[in-house]
């Protein structure tokens, strides 16, 4: 079980291995020198509980509103199952913008657990947030409340390019959370970008050191082009 503090990521993707190791400050600063300044999502996304981190590929699912259940029982709760059942390992729940509709909790992350997902990122509303840090199934969200998704929340389409804390997600698009908050990377763009921000990393360790040592700030900057 993946516990609390680490990172759920996919074994089978080593893409994904390299970007679990990175920090969503440092992809952030390099998604904006490529010049894709747009996607690191709302500050409204949050953990749901204390060191959560995931990184993955985005398995995107569309939400509407609505106020009434499905007129035949046996219609109830299928979208939303079926965008479960529909996970696979290493991907990365991504929900659309629909806010306060409430959509997840602890019975749909041990279902998207079992499939191998490592995640969730929720613009919507999340409940059993006990249970889901008890179990340790990172979840960042931009709502908590105890309501139930049927007559409140429905699940149109999945796998299409959906609006996620502002930014726009397309399925198997790069995702990385962490307490800073979460950013996605274009697939396109996932090798140029990870690969960018290992260097910053590497970079930004000879900064540390060096500021340690009783190097100015912006001597620091001059010398090596990271602050």
């Amino acid at each position: 079980m993946t516990q609390a503090g680490r990172t759920a990521r996919a074994s089978d993707d080593p893409l994904v291995d390299r970007l679990a190791q990175l920090r969503s400050a440092l992809v952030s600063d390099c998604l904006d020198q490529c010049g894709v300044r747009d996607h690191a999502m709302s500050s409204r996304l949050r953990p749901v509980y204390r060191g959560a981190r995931l990184a993955g590929r985005a398995h995107t699912v569309h939400a509407v509103a609505v106020d009434a259940p499905p007129a035949r029982r046996e219609d109830w709760y299928r979208g939303e199952l079926s965008a479960i059942d529909a996970l696979g390992p290493g991907e990365v729940l991504v929900v659309s913008t629909c806010p306060e509709g409430p959509f997840f909790g602890e019975l749909l992350a041990t279902a998207a657990r079992f499939r191998g997902a490592v995640g969730a990122v929720i613009d919507a509303a999340t409940r059993d947030s006990e249970q889901l840090e008890r179990t340790a199934f990172p979840t960042f969200t931009s709502a908590i409340n105890p309501l139930d998704s049927l007559g409140r929340l429905d699940v149109d389409a999945s796998g299409v390019d959906v609006e996620c804390g502002g930014v726009a997600v397309s399925h198997g698009d790069l995702v990385l959370a962490d307490a800073d908050g979460v950013v996605v990377v274009p697939a396109a763009l996932g090798p140029r970008v990870v690969g960018l921000a290992e260097e910053k990393a590497a970079s930004e360790d000879a900064v540390r050191r060096a500021i340690a040592s009783g190097m100015g700030s912006w001597e620091a900057f001059q010398t090596f082009g990271v602050i």
